[in-house]
């Protein structure tokens, strides 16, 4: 029984050893492990992908050149720049500024003109109060520019173009104010819509048109420059309020003296 029970306990000693000599069998063989032929694989298509795209380079950058020499040709010319990138040539450093200095200087001059706009309006302004104009002369800032309003009654009589002497009297005032500024000056001239139909003015076109002539002629007698000075007539084509009461239509009938923003820019950007 001994010899049995020493001969059993041999046999499952030799069992549970053997697992693990099948075991170092296979991670300690002559083969290489599974897991190296994955990462062989994707070593080679990294590889090839590398290769790939160093290759799409070298190609474009020849057909950069192509481009290149083509444009020269067609152009007849060759300074072409070559430097550059494959999304389009670099800069060349006689280039207008950059987009923020230019934004910088649009900047500032609008704030110049601004300032201009309202030394405008504020030297009328002072004018008016002073003579009692309200009603009559009024002044106000626009997306435009500057614009100065005068009443009809205050320049001519109903139908005319010739201004009354009281009208007169009341330009003389304002022509000292606006030979400060020596920007561009429109002047325009408005109706109502009644028609109108005499020998001087068939419609209220020529009408409108004599009158603004008519301011025109008197600003450069006071000493502004005609170059400076524009007549415009719009008839009963621009009104302020509505025709279809004699309040509406007193508003509507009137000269305006309008300095405009971008005239003034020009005049600031020469300077």
């Amino acid at each position: 029984m001994a010899e049995e029970k020493a001969a059993s306990e041999k046999e499952d000693s030799s069992a549970l050893v053997q697992p693990e000599s099948d075991e170092e069998e296979e991670e300690g063989g002559s083969g290489s492990p599974r897991w190296m032929t994955t990462f062989a694989d994707l070593m080679t298509l990294l590889l090839c992908f590398f290769v790939l795209l160093f290759a799409m380079s070298t190609i474009q950058d020849e057909v950069f050149k192509e481009i290149i020499q083509s444009l020269r040709t067609a152009l007849g010319v060759q300074t072409i720049p070559e430097a550059g990138t494959r999304e389009g040539l670099i800069m060349d450093p006689s280039s207008p500024e950059p987009r923020e200095k230019q934004r910088e200087a649009v900047d500032e001059l609008g704030a110049m003109v601004q300032k201009e706009l309202e030394e405008i309006v504020s030297d009328v302004r002072e004018l008016v109060l002073f003579n009692r104009l309200g009603g009559m002369v009024e002044v106000r800032e626009s997306d435009v520019g500057a614009v100065i309003t005068i009443s009809d009654m205050v320049l001519f009589r109903s139908g005319e173009a010739t201004m009354v002497p009281e009208g007169a009297e009341i330009m003389g005032k304002l022509a000292e104010v606006l030979k400060q500024f020596r920007y561009p000056i429109r002047v325009v001239g408005h109706t109502d819509n009644i028609p109108i139909t005499t020998a001087f003015f068939p419609s209220n076109w020529e009408l409108s048109t004599a009158r603004a002539s008519q301011v025109v002629r008197f600003l450069i007698n006071r000493g502004l420059n005609p170059l400076m000075l524009t007549a415009q007539g719009f008839g009963e084509y621009r009104p302020l309020d509505t025709n279809d009461n004699a309040q509406g239509r007193a508003k509507n009938r009137r000269v305006e003296i309008i300095y405009e923003r971008a005239s003034i820019g020009d005049v600031l950007r020469q300077q």
